[in-house]
């Protein structure tokens, strides 16, 4: 039995008997008098079933609390799918990643795993207050919000991994997550996503504003489809680069099933600015899309140019930027755009790289505590 004082200490023997003063005050409680008169006992006239087709994204004046029945079965499924990808990092065998880090990794390798560490930490906790302040509380719909209050626990879940990687491996703690403010091509891309996103954070936002709904939608889209679509999609690279030679193993497979949760991030978060954009009858400003993309490959470039300024082998900044166009011209497809951001781009750099959310693990049980995620072998990637 748990001791709610020190729920971490010693459990507290559990007694079938009851305080005797605790005893005395529940015998002689008197009845709940919220029934008097009979007044909670009939339902007013005006209550009334729930019809899904009432509900929207937002704006909606349904029922939050009622869940079924649904009008975007879909969420719904994206939840019961996120939940098929189970893991947490102390799952994962990080030994051989102490000795590679320590051993085997050139300066250049070092630096590359360093800064890709440095920049996740930041960015998953920005992800996380942006999907729970920012974006669920917006939603008007439970389907919707019970898929995002597991996207805020995945975020946190992230966090925890990358600080499980930084603390295995021994590196300065203080000096890694500093780094996104002192060092300018990492704090450049903090500073626009919380540009983005800060205006949104607020909860007295009026989505039925037509300026308000725009602003709302344009940042739903730089978190969803750049955010969490290309700068974390392309940021697993460099780390998978290392795992394609054999190094750093541990920590690319943490990274294998962050991604999987991300590549379901941004297609949720897609999926709903496409609805909101529908119900709303919404018509997108192409120059403020324009600058998103511009915004972002800017940012890109220049933490590409830090993070490899001396290439690695298997990797360069060529490949990087090069992905990240293809990949972005992928988001503006999905979203529906009439106009890819990068026009010509329709090959990918890293031909490799989506097979890392879907590459099935086989494991040998005394290498590693994981032998196989069976829920998560069964993910299906709309």
């Amino acid at each position: 039995m748990l001791n709610w004082d020190d729920p971490v200490g010693k459990p507290v023997p559990a007694s079938d008997k009851l305080e005797p003063i605790l005893a005395e005050q529940i015998l002689n409680k008197p009845t709940h008098e919220s029934t008097a008169s009979g007044k909670l006992n009939a339902a007013p006239d005006s209550l009334k079933p729930v019809n899904p087709d009432d509900k929207r994204v937002i704006n909606g004046h349904t029922d939050i609390n009622q869940l079924a029945p649904f009008k975007y079965p879909w969420a719904w499924n994206y939840f019961l799918n996120a939940n098929k990808n189970h893991w947490t990092p102390l799952d994962i065998n990080m030994a051989q990643d102490v000795t590679d880090y320590r051993y085997k990794l050139t300066l250049e390798e070092k630096h590359v795993y360093e800064n890709v560490l440095s920049y996740l930490t930041t960015s998953d906790i920005l992800a996380m207050r942006n999907i729970g302040l920012a974006v669920m509380e917006k939603m008007s719909a439970p389907e919707l919000q019970i898929y995002q209050a597991r996207q805020v626990y995945e975020e946190a879940l992230h966090t925890w991994t990358y600080q499980h990687c930084i603390e295995t491996i021994g590196l300065d703690q203080s000096e890694i997550y500093n780094r996104y403010r002192v060092v300018p091509e990492i704090h450049q891309k903090i500073a626009i996503a919380n540009h983005r996103l800060d205006s949104v954070l607020r909860s007295d936002i009026d989505l039925t504003d037509p300026e308000e709904l725009h602003n709302f939608v344009i940042a739903y889209i730089f978190f969803a489809a750049i955010f969490e679509g290309c700068w974390f999609y392309n940021g697993f690279s460099p780390i998978f680069a290392l795992q394609r030679r054999g190094l750093m193993k541990g920590t690319a497979e943490q990274f294998q099933y962050i991604m999987r949760d991300e590549v379901m991030h941004a297609s949720f978060g897609i999926r709903v600015v496409k609805q909101i954009i529908y119900e709303e009858k919404l018509t997108l400003d192409k120059k403020a899309i324009r600058d998103l993309w511009d915004e972002a490959f800017e940012a890109e470039q220049s933490y590409t140019d830090y993070i490899l300024k001396d290439p690695i082998l298997g990797y360069s900044a060529e490949a990087h930027m090069g992905q990240f166009q293809y990949i972005a011209n992928r988001r503006a497809n999905q979203l529906g755009l009439a106009e890819e951001p990068f026009p010509g781009v329709d090959e990918a750099t890293l031909p490799w790289l989506d097979e890392q959310a879907n590459l099935r693990k086989e494991k040998n049980f005394f290498e590693t505590r994981v032998t196989e995620y069976q829920t998560g072998g069964a993910l299906t990637w709309d």
